[in-house]
């Protein structure tokens, strides 16, 4: 059984980027690469600044639509760790 992720990533302009994987070194690199996604193709480097794991996808995709529904300043303080 695999670990599914929800990740954060900074792009090289400030944004964060929010995603779902089960392979974070691979899908970084990716988003790195220019493959990962539409919206980080054009703001490399990206940065891993956060990751959770959990045991189903279900519970990840629903975690990555929470987290996608929040400001930039409730992520930054998710990131920085001031939960």
């Amino acid at each position: 059984m695999s670990t599914h992720y929800v990740y954060i990533i900074r792009c090289g302009d400030g944004t964060f980027y929010t995603g779902y994987t089960t392979d974070i070194e691979r899908r970084v690199a990716e988003h790195n690469a220019g493959t990962g996604s539409k919206y980080t193709r054009g703001r490399t480097p990206v940065e891993l600044v956060y990751r959770e794991a959990h045991r189903s996808k279900s519970a990840a995709m629903k975690r990555e639509y929470e987290l996608k529904q929040w400001s930039r300043g409730k992520k930054a303080r998710l990131v920085d760790g001031d939960r």
